[in-house]
């Protein structure tokens, strides 16, 4: 373990009154509020993005909506999970809230595009730990046994957000204004704060007296964005080996360096060493961000699929996405119950991603051949599979650290997992984009659905993609097999004891 880590890391944390049932419940459909504020957003704009370029008289940076979202979400997901363990859930889940329901307002009143784009990077600000905190404060309330069986609810919002938004947004855009988008974040965000304001001042309390290390904080939020931009722009906007995109990889590389000798010589580093150097935690994240990361690039890329080679509509083939996701939830639903009962649990999604890796086999033999009907079948088959994994790796990450590193170590895994996405979807528009000779001329996922492309390419280009998924979820389930198999504690304070005479 990291010296420099506080003496109080090594002692077990004073144990508290367990919580009732009722507790527990109250606090949870507070948090899935906060929840679900943060994946419908996520959803809720992609339908209403054409609408809003019209009105706002501006569809060619449009995608700025969208990007600066993800800039600012993705970037300060590790710092909520510092700011949690130093200074409470409480005061950091609702302080998030507030600053999204701003940007909400802020978006909602926007007179430009570019004032929209600026509101949307301070929703993106409040937004962006919302989840990672949500799964936090679970962790806190729930010891590790039973912690797989509530799982079930993160990922109800998700599956949730995921059918409801898209339908949402297009019916709003076209029977309301497009600001009643961003106006309805604002009941939810007054609710979800009313909710978790009180209840949250029964949860157990493991911060600790340390400081930020903005400089840290600020190098990984900067390389993020840096990061985040090149695989935004990179065979859209510019051509992959352009100056524009070398510039800012190069850009980050060099901040990614920082943060490294940053973390390696700070008093206080903003993800402590002892974490980064957890076997659990590592290759939980990893094996977390490649089969989260895959299922981004995929449920981003399939309507493609199904618009360009099964010759759907645009609204089946957003119908064609409901077999990922909701097979998904059933994995991660099946999983977690399994966590409680069985002993070796990581048999369970080892067994569930050897299943996905066989259907996306097939599924790369025969793109192109196969009947529809089939294909949505194999498609919730491997979702299925895949959903297994997400609650085991989450679980065995929190049940490896203290309970005062829970938000840092929960916020470092979602961050990851979000990287993980962004790099995977720019390697399969790499694949799609290159193949047709698009990129660089302001080509994107979304331009595909416009025009004719010929189906014998879209069909060998397909193919590459859901190689390149089987390959992803290969090494998801490669670095799972080497993550360590914990017991896991019946309770918080167990677990703590255990951790620090290791």
């Amino acid at each position: 373990m990291d010296k420099r880590v506080d003496d109080h890391a090594h002692q077990a944390p004073t144990p508290a009154a367990p919580m009732s049932h009722e507790d527990i419940r109250s606090i949870l459909f507070g948090i899935m509020l906060a929840m679900f504020l943060a994946a419908l957003d996520q959803t809720i704009v992609a339908t209403a993005m054409p609408t809003i370029g019209r009105e706002l008289g501006d569809v060619t940076h449009l995608s700025w909506v969208v990007t600066s979202y993800l800039l600012a979400s993705t970037a300060v997901t590790p710092l909520y999970g510092k700011l949690a363990d130093i200074h409470g859930r409480r005061v950091v889940l609702l302080s998030g809230i507030v600053v999204f329901v701003i940007g909400s307002a802020a978006c909602a009143l926007a007179p430009s595009l570019w004032v929209l784009v600026l509101a949307r990077f301070v929703q993106g600000l409040g937004g962006g730990g919302l989840i990672a905190l949500a799964q936090t404060i679970i962790a806190d309330m729930v010891p590790p046994k039973e912690r797989g069986r509530y799982q079930v609810y993160i990922a109800t919002v998700f599956m949730t957000s995921s059918l409801l938004g898209p339908v949402l947004g297009g019916v709003i855009a076209e029977a309301l204004h497009w600001s009643v988008i961003f106006w309805i974040n604002l009941p939810m965000g007054l609710a979800a704060y009313w909710m978790t304001s009180s209840a949250l001042k029964r949860l157990p309390r493991h911060e600790r007296p340390h400081k930020l290390d903005v400089l840290g904080a600020t190098l990984i939020t900067a390389a993020t964005m840096t990061l985040l931009l090149a695989l935004s722009w990179g065979g859209t906007h510019y051509p992959w080996m352009s100056a524009p995109i070398g510039g800012l990889i190069a850009l980050s590389l060099l901040l990614w360096l920082g943060f490294a000798w940053r973390l390696r010589t700070a008093d206080e580093p903003l993800i402590p060493l002892d974490i980064l150097a957890n076997p659990v935690v590592r290759m939980g994240t990893i094996a977390a961000g490649f089969g989260m990361g895959t299922f981004i690039g995929l449920t981003i890329y399939l309507p493609v699929y199904f618009e360009t080679v099964a010759g759907l509509s645009a609204t089946y083939s957003g119908l064609g996405l409901l077999p990922l996701t909701c097979g998904t939830v059933l994995g991660a639903t099946s999983s977690g119950q399994a966590m409680t009962r069985l002993t070796h649990y990581r048999r369970v999604p080892v067994a569930g991603l050897s299943v996905a890796l066989f259907g996306m086999a097939l599924l790369t033999i025969y793109a192109g051949t196969m009947p529809l009907a089939p294909f949505c079948l194999l498609l919730g088959v491997v979702s299925l599979g895949l959903g297994t994994m997400l609650p085991v790796a989450t679980v065995s990450i929190q049940n490896a650290v203290l309970p005062h590193q829970l938000g840092t170590a929960t916020g470092t895994a979602n961050f990851f997992r979000q990287i993980g996405g962004a790099l995977i979807v720019a390697v399969f528009g790499a694949i799609v984009l290159g193949g047709i000779g698009a990129t660089g001329t302001g080509a994107s996922h979304e331009t595909l659905k416009l025009g004719a492309v010929d189906r014998e390419t879209m069909v060998r280009l397909f193919q590459y993609v859901f190689g390149a998924t089987f390959l992803g979820f290969a090494c998801a389930l490669f670095f799972l097999l080497r993550m360590e198999e914990r017991p896991l504690r019946g309770r918080a304070v167990e677990a703590a004891k255990t951790i620090a005479g290791d």
